[in-house]
């Protein structure tokens, strides 16, 4: 998969060149998508992988473009998301009866958002669950609300903002001046561009010492973890279904997975039943095997 070469666009290119590129690459339909993950999945052929990421490349750019109000390269956007696209290749099982594109959008996603992440972790934008829910559905809902290019929101915005997202106003607040609007942290602090740009003045005013901020992370990886190990567990339309239903910031209904999966709407809930049980179940044992080696631990020392 490494061998893949795909069509790139450099931090100064032409948006309008790539996507142009990337339009030629035909559409697979469904049987030849079947055809070309067989090949893969069961003899490595490098040619098969190669045309079921280039036959995608569109949709990774479609979600790249959702991201570009962070500050960061679009080429960079699209680059991460090209490697959760290969990523999601390489695991895809078209024996499983769902197509590639409903596979690869979460591992998509998922590596745009872990590169915005860290690429804003100096400005702390948070580590918990809520922060990150908070991160990545403000500007979204600003827009909703057609608040745009506002620094400072009025009380009744910040009100309806962290009612829609279960936060706390203070939070939203917060949230609100770290990101500064849908300021790009290279545009230019004046008119005048000699004057610099914004990422030359950002500086935490609200750091925390080195000590909370690696307890914090050990906490958040343990979780992350514990979380991983209980979806491994689970079988590959179990594990959709389930992050599609309780692991998205917009969960998908019931109607539109029926619909992916050729099933009924109420299989659909068993199957999120079922794998909500056993991920329950998982992470429970997982804690306190993990409780049970702390006390030996501390007993042996």
């Amino acid at each position: 998969m490494s061998n893949i070469t795909l069509p790139s666009i450099s931090a100064d290119g032409s948006l309008r060149r790539y996507m142009a590129e990337i339009g030629q690459f035909p559409i697979l339909r469904k049987d030849e998508e079947f055809t070309l993950a067989k090949n893969w999945l069961e003899h490595e052929d490098i040619d098969a992988a190669h045309t079921l990421v280039t036959s995608h490349l569109r949709l990774v750019a479609k979600i790249a473009m959702g991201y570009r109000g962070y500050g960061l390269p679009i080429s960079d956007l699209i680059s991460e998301g090209n490697i959760g696209l290969m990523k999601a290749v390489k695991r895809f099982d078209p024996d499983k009866g769902f197509r590639l594109a409903t596979y690869a959008l979460l591992w998509i996603k998922a590596s745009i958002q872990e590169y915005i992440l860290h690429s804003w972790s100096l400005v702390k934008i948070g580590t918990t669950s809520a922060q990150k829910k908070l991160f990545f559905n403000l500007r979204r809902i600003k827009n909703e609300l057609k608040v745009f290019e506002e620094k400072e929101l009025s009380p009744e915005i910040i009100k309806k903002i962290s009612q829609k997202l279960v936060v706390d106003e203070q939070e939203v607040i917060n949230m609100n001046q770290r990101i500064g609007g849908d300021y790009s942290l290279n545009a230019s602090r004046t008119i005048d561009a000699n004057k610099g740009d914004w990422q030359e003045v950002l500086v935490d005013d609200k750091s925390i010492d080195q000590e909370t901020y690696v307890s914090e992370k050990q906490e958040l990886d343990k979780r992350k973890s514990m979380l991983g190990n209980a979806l491994s567990l689970l079988s590959e339309r179990e594990r959709i279904i389930f992050s599609y239903r309780r692991l998205t910031d917009e969960p998908k209904t019931l109607e539109e997975l029926s619909k992916e999966f050729n099933i009924s709407r109420e299989r659909v809930r068993q199957i999120e039943v079922k794998a909500f049980d056993k991920v329950q179940i998982a992470v429970k044992s997982i804690s306190k095997s993990q409780s049970n080696l702390a006390i030996e631990n501390n007993k042996t020392n």
